[in-house]
């Protein structure tokens, strides 16, 4: 049974391994909000994930510790167990899914862990993970629905009331529902008037929809670059723990998550990956009524693949109007594009690339399509720079295909 002296006692046990991440205010991040992060992106192993795997190995006995340790993660909770086992002299194996982010898997390598890679999501590494347990007799040290596992995440819950007592509202991303679950068990127990709130992926809602539907369950399929909350099966443990001490949980879409981790590198030059970036998000697109109260967003970590932090980049600059695409057809005679780029350079937009097409059989034979790749201000300018180019004659029409 999960108790607040478990979660004190893995707050203990932590103080040598696992950092009091800052507690940084965030007042750019959103002018009508009083935002404050907890940055768990800079602790060891770049993710919180560490607290509850070493608290968790810590508490093993002497037979458990000579079998060696198992666990199933997509990367963060792979990396907080290979840590963990490694600097207690412990063997570790770790499935992952064959799909998880390179720079996580080599991470997890470098740890010290055997990696066995899966093929499919998280669940197909669960299963392959409890089959090799049982085979063996190695301790599954599962990522989320454990109770020693839940008290190390926990020691967040009490980091983030010593470093701002007068909070009002947490905001924590939710995959399986360990972190949420020992976070908000914590503050619950010492704040009760404290708003604790959870966040999931729109394309990987297994609690959301547990939670809203009062009924446990598991998703077909989980569609999300945020893959440290790409859960098909949310915990049962968790899930009860959940229903009891969160007020709401919210969905984010795919473009929310990327404009909030482009928006925390420009105004705060911190780097998230997608799950941490989701409490982030549901506070700048308005999910939750916080406004006027002070609330912490859990940036859960920072262990993002460089190859989907720049595709992420790109697609947080066009959600929020940074960059554009413009598709206009043209007669096909000369001086049509100079009176083009004037319109967009007296907008103030720049030019970064350009495709004339005349191959489409559906145009008229005089005509061309000009493709436009522009770096914008805003949406604003995006607008203004459309209603010029109508009102000099010239059509936009859709991006085709």
């Amino acid at each position: 049974m999960l108790t607040l002296d478990k979660i004190y006692h893995a707050s203990f046990v932590l103080k040598s391994v696992a950092r009091k991440t800052d507690l940084i205010a965030a007042p750019h991040l959103c002018e009508d909000q009083d935002l404050y992060l907890k940055t768990e992106n800079l602790q060891v192993t770049g993710s919180f994930k560490v607290r509850g795997a070493y608290y968790k190995i810590s508490q093993l006995n002497e037979e458990e510790r000579a079998k060696g340790v198992i666990a199933c993660s997509a990367g963060n909770h792979a990396q907080g167990v290979a840590l963990a086992a490694t600097s207690m002299g412990i063997k570790s194996v770790i499935c992952m899914p064959d799909g998880a982010p390179i720079m996580k898997v080599e991470n997890t390598k470098r740890l010290g862990a055997h990696v066995e890679l899966v093929p499919g999501a998280y669940d197909e590494a669960h299963d392959r993970a409890v089959q090799m347990q049982e085979e063996t007799g190695m301790t599954f040290i599962h990522p989320y629905d454990d109770e020693l596992v839940i008290a190390g995440q926990g020691s967040i819950g009490l980091e983030i009331l010593d470093q701002l007592p007068d909070v009002e509202a947490v905001i924590v991303p939710i995959g399986g529902g360990g972190l949420i679950s020992g976070v908000a068990f914590a503050i619950k127990s010492l704040r009760p008037d404290v708003k604790v709130y959870g966040v999931q992926a729109a394309g990987a809602a297994s609690m959301y929809n547990a939670y809203h539907d009062h009924k446990y369950g598991t998703l077909e399929q989980v569609n999300t670059f945020a893959d440290g909350i790409a859960v098909k099966t949310p915990g049962e443990n968790t899930y009860e723990l959940i229903s009891k001490y969160v007020d709401d949980i919210v969905t984010v879409s795919e473009d929310e998550i990327a404009t909030a981790i482009l928006t925390l590198m420009e105004k705060q030059k911190l780097i998230a990956e997608g799950a941490g970036a989701t409490p982030v998000a549901a506070a700048l697109f308005n999910k939750l009524p916080i406004e006027g109260k002070k609330t912490v967003c859990l940036v859960s970590g920072g262990n993002i693949d460089v190859n989907i932090l720049s595709r992420v980049i790109t697609r947080g600059q066009v959600t929020s109007g940074r960059k554009t695409n413009l598709m206009i057809a043209l007669e096909d005679k000369p001086g049509q594009l100079t009176m083009v780029s004037d319109i967009v350079s007296r907008c103030g937009a720049n030019v970064i690339s350009v495709h004339h097409d005349r191959s489409d059989a559906n145009m008229a034979i005089t005509s061309c399509f000009l493709k436009l790749g522009l770096e914008t201000r805003d949406k604003e300018q995006i607008a203004e720079i459309k209603a010029k180019l109508t009102a000099a004659g010239f059509k936009l029409v859709n991006e085709r295909v």
